[in-house]
């Protein structure tokens, strides 16, 4: 059955690909807000798909910790769960990505509608400057910026090298960080085929205010965060 759940699931899941990836040819005229609550249903589905069929179920905790105004979201990554949940989660917002997704088809078509921020990591300090700048203009635009400061999706139990990029955007705009830890790569893991059944948690933590700080402060407090509480997160 878990198999067979999961197959189901990627069906699903690459038919609504497709379907995002075509509309996203149509509708590149929209104003940039209609672009996006269009394409926002793809996210809605895909999480309410995975609990449908998979019985992938998810619980966040912090939901107090949120503000009303727009942050700098600095998350663990683990799995693709997260990278469409944060959708769903919070209001809308761009995302620091690797220029290769933005290659893939139907996927990648429909995410450079959505003004990414897209990054070579080969080249840190031109990476660095367009996170700073492009960020800090959709901070003020009124969009939230998510960063995985990780780069890249890192197994259970396991840590990447966190990249300064997200706190010197809090540094040098003001805005403040919010972070995040999740357990979802038990379940989902960033390169299984089977998605198992459980509930997801998430917690979020209190603002990191960035005034008086460095950049590696900051980034100190908000790597500190994430890892402590990823302890507590073991299904």
């Amino acid at each position: 059955m878990l198999v067979l759940r999961s197959l189901l699931f990627g069906i699903g899941m690459w038919g609504a690909t497709f379907v995002a990836g075509m509309l996203s040819l149509f509708i590149w005229v929209f104003p940039y807000e209609r672009r996006y609550a269009i394409l926002n249903f793809w996210a809605t589905f895909i999480i309410w798909w995975a609990k449908t069929i998979c019985r992938l179920d998810y619980q966040v905790e912090g939901m107090e910790n949120v503000p009303s105004s727009p942050v700098i979201v600095l998350s663990k990554h683990q799995s693709a769960w997260e990278t469409i949940f944060y959708q769903v989660l919070f209001p809308r917002q761009v995302w620091v990505l690797k220029k290769e997704l933005q290659w893939l088809p139907f996927f990648g078509w429909a995410l450079a509608l959505m003004r990414p921020i897209v990054i070579d990591r080969s080249k840190k300090r031109s990476s660095r400057t367009q996170i700073v700048e492009q960020g800090t203009q959709a901070l003020k635009d009124g969009h939230w910026v998510v960063i995985f400061p990780e780069g890249t999706r890192v197994p259970v139990g396991e840590k990447g090298r966190y990249g300064i990029g997200g706190a010197l955007l809090a540094q040098q705009s003001g805005f403040p960080i919010l972070p995040v830890a999740h357990n979802a790569g038990y379940f989902w893991k960033r390169r299984g085929f089977l998605k198992h059944p459980g509930t997801i948690h998430v917690k979020i933590g209190h603002l990191i205010d960035p005034k008086g700080k460095s950049a590696k402060e900051i980034n100190a407090l908000s790597e500190a965060w994430i890892e402590e509480t990823m302890k507590t997160l073991t299904p």
